[in-house]
């Protein structure tokens, strides 16, 4: 048998070639961030958002199912959707309406609010920052919310700087969750711009290095396809240095600059189809989300016209999701019924095959469909975007699928982990850059991610642990500030799946509110966000050890931190690796 006749001499310059481009792909698209994506995001006027709005947009929806839609049978006749999948969902539709209506509020200071006097707007800006901070980690608020400034052109430019800079003013600083939405971008020049605001404001205001996100607003053909012939909305994603976390679809300016008549301009127009699809690819394994647009035919007025616009709205819903966009713009709290219908008939038609192919697929059983990995990829992501919305509850998933947590965040690849999971073993053989960002999810610092990586091959899970121990013994107080970026507040707004998992037994009005009062005392004393591993643990318990710890001494209170960390890290590798029982 003849041997292989080439040296590690070529290995060793093959790999030197490609280290610059490995790097790039590694940093430029790394994957799903592995975090919940709101199914819609719903613009509200500034001036037409009160301290209520969260209660008066429940309101208008519950009222108008009550006048127009009094059940499972009526909706389904109205949507055009099987009356016994409607019959599934219209009680988690009705659950979701009282729970949690609004996913993402986006209050408008832009086109849904026109141009006002500098006073009135200088104003309504305050106020969107005292409404933002109200709502931020209260029960049954967005876990998304935002504020759309005026674009960085130049007769408005200056204008949205300084509305910006007043919200952040109000809100005293960034809330949990909170986005800006840029408008109207024509040239990468103006996202560097969106950068560099950023970054001012973040030193004016004593914020974080990278606090502040956006989304960039697609509604000009000049982002679509500029002069030289390319496709500038894909450099704009990469010229956000990691800021931007949307590009959003603007259905009516988009469809109105190439001349689509006004009877005609629609989410479903080719045009829109057209421009949605660049927006897909550039914004492919990024990390960045897309959203459709809106429909402007709204469910008011009497009982046929409500019905009418429902079943529009119903079928552009169904529409995107079919074309793999899973977020859209919602315009009116009526449109939030057939939002949720649409979304959660979507998911809940195809969960049995998903499950049933994703199964297959695990066991290597033959079947109908040959599937390949990247076609797990997509049924493992369609199951927990299911999961997110509450269209799916996770232990029907596990049941159906046969697989536990671990193994399903691994074939849809969340938190860049890609690849079938395979316990340590798939540790110790993955490319680096993957388990680097794998470890990263566990740990937000890059020194215990390096440091783990680099104890490979780990062989066991108790070889696993003893490093990732041995890697936190070594961080310095400045390590450990970076981990602690990576930890949201007990009792505050919960992003992460991890941290939702971790946070699962915190609830009660009085508990979050005594838990927000409590966070604020532990972060004037000590500096940092109060840490501790919530797992298994009620918010009453959480609160006790809070409380507790307010008497400890600086350097006491720090080496209690590394503790934590330590417990929560390992709680977070059992996942990872797949030990930790379901």
């Amino acid at each position: 048998m003849t041997g292989t006749r080439l040296g590690t001499d070529t290995y060793d310059e093959v790999d030197a070639r490609l280290a610059e481009v490995d790097a790039r792909l590694v940093a430029g698209w790394p994957g799903d961030p592995g975090t919940r994506q709101p199914v819609h995001t719903l613009y509200l006027p500034a001036d037409r958002a009160g301290p209520a709005v969260l209660a008066d947009v429940r309101q208008v929806a519950l009222d108008a199912v009550a006048a127009h839609g009094s059940g499972a049978a009526t909706m389904a006749a109205v949507v055009g959707l099987p009356a016994e999948l409607v019959a599934q969902v219209w009680p988690r539709v009705l659950a979701k309406l009282e729970r949690e209506p609004v996913e993402d509020l986006r209050l408008d200071l832009e086109d849904g609010y026109g141009r006002r006097a500098d006073d009135e707007e200088d104003r309504h800006a305050r106020a969107v920052g005292d409404l933002l901070a109200s709502l931020a980690g209260a029960a049954g608020s967005p876990f998304v919310s935002g504020v759309r400034v005026k674009s960085l052109e130049g007769p408005t430019r200056h204008r949205g700087i300084r509305s910006l800079d007043l919200v952040l003013g109000a809100a005293g600083g960034v809330p949990e969750g909170f986005v800006v939405t840029l408008p109207k971008v024509t040239s990468v020049e103006q996202v560097d711009a969106m950068v560099l605001v950023c970054e001012r404001l973040e030193d004016a205001h004593g914020l974080p290095a990278g606090a502040l996100r956006f989304e960039i607003q697609v509604e000009t053909p000049q982002a679509i396809l500029g002069a030289d012939g390319t496709a500038p909305v894909a450099p704009m994603l990469h010229a956000a240095a990691g800021r931007c976390t949307g590009l959003h679809y603007g259905t009516y300016d988009y469809s109105a600059s190439l001349g689509v008549a006004a009877a005609y301009q629609s989410m479903a127009h080719p045009v829109a189809d057209h421009a949605k699809s660049v927006m897909q690819v550039a914004a492919a394994q990024t990390g960045v989300r897309v959203s459709d647009g809106s429909t402007n035919i709204l469910p008011v007025g009497d009982g046929e016209a409500v019905r009418a616009a429902w079943a529009v709205h119903a079928r552009l819903v169904l529409r995107s999701l079919e074309h793999g966009i899973y977020q859209g713009w919602d315009l009116h709290g009526a449109q939030l019924p057939t939002r949720y219908l649409a979304t959660y008939a979507f998911y809940r038609d195809g969960m049995p095959a998903a499950a049933d192919r994703l199964r297959a697929y695990a066991s290597r059983a033959e079947g109908g469909v040959l599937d390949e990995p990247a076609t797990a990829l997509a049924l493992a992501g369609f199951l927990l975007r299911g999961v997110d919305c509450g269209a799916l509850d996770l232990d029907e998933v596990l049941g159906s699928s046969g697989l536990g947590r671990a193994h399903l965040d691994g074939y849809a690849r969340r938190g860049a982990v890609a690849g079938p999971p395979g316990g340590v073993a798939w540790l110790d053989r993955a490319p680096l850059p993957g388990v680097r960002q794998a470890l990263f999810a566990v740990c937000a610092t890059p020194r215990w991610a390096d440091a783990v990586a680099a104890a490979r091959p780990f062989g066991s899970p108790d070889a696993l642990y003893a490093a990732a121990d041995h890697a936190l013994a070594d961080l310095t107080e400045s390590d450990l500030d970076d981990a602690l970026s990576g930890h949201p507040r007990i009792g505050g707004r919960v992003g992460s799946a991890e941290s939702r998992r971790e946070q699962a037994g915190v609830s009660g009005k009085g508990t979050l509110a005594a838990l927000a009062e409590g966070n604020r005392e532990y972060e004037a004393r000590f500096g940092r966000v109060y840490l501790v591993c919530a797992s298994g643990r009620s918010g009453e318990e959480l609160l006790a050890v809070l409380r507790g710890r307010l008497g400890n001494d600086p350097a006491t209170e720090r080496a209690v931190v590394r503790e934590e960390l330590g417990r929560i890290n390992r709680l977070r590798l059992e996942r990872l690796v797949g030990t930790e029982e379901h």
